[in-house]
């Protein structure tokens, strides 16, 4: 399947120590976060990608014209460095579609500007560029297949450590609740049918008015999942994403058993 990432944003709130790099290009080792997000597509075999640029672009583009496999594989090295022997490649078999879809697009105004690229696509994966996971990729496209839905969104729990209160009218608290006792937040890992363009609207957004018109026609389907997921919204949260590929603590990199720890999935599957 084909894959739409969102990659134009500016990312505002992520450009403390970043200086003027797009959000999705911002590091987590030695490799950005875009790259950690295409990398859990291609582990499970989706290495056909158009990304959907916009501020930044030029980074991006240079990125993967300059690439360095050297960087994330082992090789040798012989005849006085004239020789180099990859043992493994990353991005061989990738084929990478750039498309500058805007400064100030939307998300869905983006996906707009790339439905030719999808011509004859019965199903497709979209994603925003910034968003880390180990979710199980297989069974959540047999779970939407299985279904009427236009659209499936990975739904995770609120990444927040503050209480929520019922209050009434005259301001007494009823309750005090975790934020994440029964909500969930929008957690990104779309799988699209072409369907999905017909809700789309220049000026909108995918979320929230093309999913308030899935869901009057009963084709949003959400899929919970409750295992790692992280959004790297701020600088603060890179730092934390940073800190764990220090310790080898990468439950995302689910490509590399000696990072991710071999947690299992659901279902006792492991991540290797």
């Amino acid at each position: 399947m084909k894959v739409v990432l969102f990659c134009g944003g500016f990312g505002l709130r992520m450009r403390e120590g970043q200086g003027s790099a797009p959000k999705p290009m911002s590091m987590i080792g030695d490799r950005p976060l875009l790259w950690h997000v295409m990398r859990y597509y291609a582990h499970f075999g989706h290495n056909d990608f158009i990304l959907c640029l916009g501020y930044g672009a030029n980074v991006v583009k240079d990125y993967f014209l300059r690439y360095d496999e050297t960087l994330s594989n082992d090789f040798t090295l012989a005849n006085g460095g004239r020789d180099l022997r990859l043992h493994s490649t990353d991005i061989a078999d990738w084929k990478i579609t750039f498309i500058d879809t805007g400064l100030t697009a939307t998300i869905g105004e983006r996906l707009m500007r790339v439905q030719s690229q999808l011509d004859g696509e019965t199903t497709f994966l979209a994603n925003y560029a910034d968003t880390l996971t180990n979710a199980p990729l297989p069974a959540l496209i047999e779970r939407f297949e299985r279904s009427d839905a236009t659209v499936s969104v990975l739904a995770v729990p609120p990444d927040s450590t503050h209480h929520v209160m019922d209050i009434r009218p005259e301001g007494t608290v009823t309750a005090v609740r975790e934020l994440r006792e029964g909500q969930w937040e929008n957690g990104g890992y779309f799988i699209m049918r072409p369907g999905v363009f017909d809700t789309l609207r220049a000026g909108e957004d995918l979320v929230p008015q093309a999913f308030h018109r899935l869901i009057e026609r009963r084709a949003l389907l959400a899929q919970p999942y409750e295992g790692f997921w992280r959004a790297a919204d701020t600088f603060k949260d890179r730092a934390e994403l940073e800190d764990m590929f220090q310790r080898g603590n990468c439950p995302w990199m689910l490509w590399d058993p000696l990072r991710n720890g071999g947690q299992p999935l659901p279902g006792g599957r492991r991540l290797t």
